[in-house]
């Protein structure tokens, strides 16, 4: 079991804050690939053309990673700023 966490505009758009998934020890890419496997409004919101910024247990991600069982992830929407 893995914890999920939103943040920002991803929580209004899926409409979900956090969330607790079943795992088998895949890796972050492939976490992303299942979440858009549930159709709309997942697909759009986790589109593989956004870049998303990862969190495994609070430590930001640069590359993909495996996700052990009983890790909490975190997954940060693309912004803009200026």
């Amino acid at each position: 079991m893995i914890r999920i966490r939103y943040f920002g505009v991803l929580q209004d758009q899926l409409a979900c804050q956090e969330e607790q998934l079943e795992w088998t020890a895949l890796n972050t890419d492939e976490l992303l690939a299942l979440l858009r496997q549930r159709g709309e409004p997942w697909a759009s919101a986790l589109a593989a053309d956004k870049i998303f910024k990862i969190v495994l247990n609070q430590e930001i991600l640069h590359a993909t990673a495996p996700i052990a069982d009983g890790a909490e992830v975190g997954i940060l929407p693309p912004v803009t700023g200026g």
